[in-house]
C-alpha cells in the first residue's frame, strides 16, 4: 500500500524531531508498533482512584465525607497549576491574567455551589458519629488551600488583621518569614483559654511550614497580586480583568470559607454550647470572614465593601435573614 503523502512528512518531520535529539526514529516506531492502545480507565487510573476511599467507621456517609474532600483537593491541584503557569509566563498580557484568574474561578464557582453534597447530602446523626474516629485530623490542614491563598496575594495580606498594618510593604525573603508567625489561620487551631497550638496546628506545621514560607519566597514577585501592578496603569483599569480578581477575592475569602460555616452552622451548632470541631479549631471565629478580613485585592474595594467584607453572605444564607 502506498503511503500518502501527508503521512511521509509526518514521518519526515518526527525524524527530524528525533535526530535533533539524538535518536533514532524507527526505535520509537518500534515501540508504537509493540505498545497497546490505550484505554480511558488506564489513562485517568481509575481503579487506583476508586481505591483511594478508605473508611475509618462502618458508617455509610462517611464514604461520600471522604470522597467530596478529595474532590475538593483535585480541584486545588487545577487552581495551582493555573498559578503556576502565570508565574512561568516570560510576557504576561492582560488576556493571558484574565483567562487563568477565569479558570480559577470556575474551579472555585464549582466547589461552592457543590458544597450542599457536605451541607445536606449526609445524615447529620451518622456525622456526629463517624467524625469523632478522625481526631485531630480536620479540613483546616488542607495545605493545597493555603498555597493557593499564597499564590493570591503579597504575603502580608494574609497576617492577622490586628497587627497586619505592623509590617511595612517590604517584601524579601527575611520579611515573609517573620511575617509567618503571624499568619492568620494560626488562630483558628489555638486554644483560646491557654493560647497553646492544638495537635491539629503542630502536625499542620511539621508537615508544611517549611514548604509554605519557601512558596511565599518563590512567589513573592509573581503572586496574583504583583503580577496584576506589574501590568501598565492602563491595563490595571481593564473591566474584565478587574471583575475577574474582584470574584475570585469573594470566592476564596468568603464564599468557600462561608461554605464550611454554613455545613458547621448545621452539624456543630448546638445550644447552649457549640459541638466542638474534630480538630480543635475556633470555626465560630475562624469561618467567618469579617473576622478574619482576609481581602488579597484591597486596592479593588472601596471602604464600605470591606468593612462590611462577609456579612451579608452570613445573613442571608447561613441564618436566613434578610
Amino acid at each position: 500500500m502506498e503511503l500518502k503523502p501527508e503521512i511521509i512528512e509526518r514521518i519526515k518531520l518526527l525524524d527530524a524531531k528525533y535526530q535533533a535529539m539524538g535518536q533514532d526514529l524507527s526505535s520509537y516506531l518500534d515501540g508504537l508498533l509493540y505498545a497497546d492502545y490505550l484505554t480511558y480507565w488506564d489513562y485517568i487510573h481509575l481503579d487506583t482512584l476508586l481505591s483511594l476511599q478508605t473508611p475509618k467507621t462502618q458508617i455509610p456517609d462517611e464514604e461520600i465525607f471522604i470522597m467530596y474532600h478529595q474532590i475538593t483537593e483535585l480541584y486545588f491541584k487545577l487552581c495551582l497549576h493555573e498559578y503556576n503557569q502565570l508565574a512561568e509566563k516570560e510576557e504576561l498580557d492582560v488576556k493571558f491574567l484574565t483567562d487563568r484568574i477565569t479558570r480559577i474561578n470556575r474551579y472555585f464557582d464549582g466547589l461552592i455551589t457543590s458544597f450542599d453534597i457536605m451541607v445536606d447530602g449526609m445524615d447529620p446523626k451518622q456525622f456526629l458519629k463517624f467524625r469523632m474516629s478522625l481526631l485531630p485530623a480536620s479540613g483546616f490542614q488542607s495545605g493545597q488551600y493555603r498555597m493557593i491563598e499564597i499564590c493570591s496575594t503579597t504575603f502580608k495580606n494574609l497576617v492577622a488583621k490586628d497587627i497586619r498594618n505592623t509590617f511595612s510593604d517590604e517584601v524579601n525573603d527575611a520579611q515573609i518569614e517573620k511575617m509567618y508567625e503571624h499568619i492568620y489561620w494560626k488562630a483558628g487551631a489555638t486554644e483560646l483559654a491557654s493560647g497553646k497550638k492544638t495537635l491539629t496546628l503542630i502536625q499542620f506545621e511539621e508537615k508544611y511550614q517549611k514548604a509554605f514560607i519557601e512558596l511565599a519566597q518563590k512567589f513573592k514577585h509573581t503572586n496574583l497580586l504583583a503580577l496584576y501592578k506589574s501590568l501598565s496603569a492602563e491595563d490595571q483599569k481593564n473591566e474584565k480583568l478587574t471583575l475577574a480578581l474582584r470574584q475570585m477575592d469573594v470566592n476564596v475569602n468568603v464564599n468557600w470559607p462561608l461554605s464550611h460555616y454554613k455545613s458547621a452552622v448545621r452539624y456543630l451548632q448546638k445550644d447552649p454550647e457549640d459541638i466542638a470541631a474534630t480538630g480543635g479549631t475556633n470555626w465560630q471565629k475562624y469561618l467567618p470572614p469579617r473576622f478574619q478580613k482576609r481581602i488579597f485585592y484591597p486596592e479593588l474595594w472601596n471602604d464600605y465593601e470591606m468593612d462590611e467584607w462577609g456579612k451579608a453572605w452570613v445573613k442571608s444564607v447561613v441564618f436566613n435573614q434578610k
